[in-house]
């Protein structure tokens, strides 16, 4: 498989080479080359197909020869080891589980398997060494943290904005030492993400070999295409259309999902829904692409103004945004609205909806109002815990600490203020 970059003034690279180097030279993000689909049996016959087969089968075009069958199918295995649930929420809405892993996030799905490919392809190069280097806003941190935790050969610096992430979140990518560093930027999160790309295009950092961790990178944003397959499996029994409702920040969970329909999955409808950070629904009423600065929200992980991946939306239809609104609706939400949202779903069925998923509810429950006989699934990024000072007050409830989250609690954070792009250069310098 080859990758191009979206700009086109990139050459073309192997899937090796796209992992690497996360972002090409000229700035663009990668895109395959070509999109199979698999054959309609794949999908009639998946009720028989255990997880592990469903994203081998999913992401082996992706990769082709470069990881041998055996070895793919093991780092499959490693990513792959939490389970991911629906769980039925109201009548024709189901809730999406994606935060069962060792972080409780979504994330540590791509983190996982990006982490053992890059394991992989630097296993027989004793002298190379990566830095990642990545951006969060909020759950990316910890489970790249967590997924590259101890990976030879690599170290991981991660940017966060200052007093924008919840505590546990930071505590997740602040304690865990080893080859993880965390550095808090004076800023908000595309100042984070500007400096990130600012830093893979600066020839005088060549010798690192950067490379990304955010959903830029293939080798994170495509293995989330498995848990949409997954919804799709436990919810076939239904026998109704599925419209499935992402809350979306840097739009590569609801990217990944694009491409699974182009492999075939029986998607009718996406949703992105957005907190007030609002480019792209005003992007789907005007027709104009118009980034802006970010806010800030309770649901912190979707606080982008300037979402990366959306250029790889636009691929997938070719900037035919009629054929483009045929798939795909996007509403924007406020705090208060996500709060009284949150509120009704525990009032009246029990469930926990921190704020993105309840985000992810809002925007199912507005797009189904024109279906009669469709099923909903909304996706629930990460857990209550993630969130615990939001969730606990609005709901009048106390949540137990899993077990994942506890072995952070208490630990030091460690981490170094910086404010400026000449900082973060001088931070990686000295790693070498």
């Amino acid at each position: 498989m080859k990758y191009y970059s979206l700009n086109q003034q990139a050459p073309e690279v192997s899937f090796e080479e796209a992992v690497i180097q996360g972002l090409a030279p000229d700035k663009g993000l990668y895109f395959p080359k070509e999109i199979k689909p698999l054959p309609a049996a794949f999908f009639e016959n998946i009720d028989h197909l255990s997880n592990e087969t469903i994203a081998y089968e999913a992401i082996k075009q992706f990769v082709g020869d470069e990881i041998p069958e055996g070895e793919l199918k093991k780092i499959i295995a490693e990513t792959l080891c939490f389970d991911f649930p629906t769980v039925k929420v109201e009548e024709n809405i189901y809730s999406l589980e994606l935060y069962h892993g060792p972080t409780m996030a979504f994330k540590d799905v791509g983190a996982r398997f990006m982490s053992r490919c890059l394991a992989y392809f630097n296993q027989n190069k004793p002298h190379q060494k990566n830095t990642v280097l990545v951006a969060t806003s909020g759950d990316t941190g910890g489970a790249v943290a967590s997924g590259f935790l101890g990976v030879p050969g690599v170290d991981v610096v991660i940017l966060y904005p200052s007093g924008k992430v919840s505590d546990i979140q930071e505590r997740q990518l602040t304690t865990l030492g080893q080859n993880v560093r965390a550095l808090e930027v004076d800023g908000v999160f595309d100042d984070c993400q500007d400096m990130v790309k600012k830093a893979f295009l600066d020839e005088s950092l060549a010798h690192l070999n950067l490379t990304s961790a955010n959903s830029i990178n293939i080798a994170r944003w495509l293995p989330q295409m498995f848990y949409f397959i997954f919804a799709y499996k436990q919810l076939r029994k239904t026998q109704k259309p599925l419209v499935v409702s992402c809350p979306s920040g840097n739009f590569g969970n609801i990217c990944a999902g694009i491409m699974a329909k182009r492999l075939g999955l029986p998607i009718l409808h996406f949703v992105a829904a957005t907190n007030i950070n609002d480019t792209v629904p005003e992007f789907l009423k005007t027709g104009k692409y118009e980034p802006k600065p970010s806010k800030a929200t309770l649901s912190n992980a979707m606080d982008v103004g300037n979402p990366s991946n959306f250029i790889r939306i636009r691929a997938l239809y070719h900037d035919d945004l009629e054929q483009f609104k045929k798939d795909f609706t996007s509403f924007s939400y406020t705090d208060a609205q996500t709060v009284d949202a949150m509120k009704q779903v525990y009032d009246q069925t029990g469930y926990i909806a921190e704020p993105h998923g309840a985000v992810g509810y809002l925007g199912l429950k507005e797009e189904l109002k024109g279906y009669k006989n469709a099923v909903g699934v909304f996706l629930e990024t990460a857990h209550p815990i993630k969130f615990l000072d939001t969730v606990e007050k609005e709901l009048n409830i106390t949540l137990p600490i899993p077990e994942q989250i506890q072995t952070v609690m208490g630990k030091e954070k460690i981490k170094k203020p910086i404010k400026t792009y000449d900082e973060l250069k001088d931070f990686l310098n000295a790693l070498s």
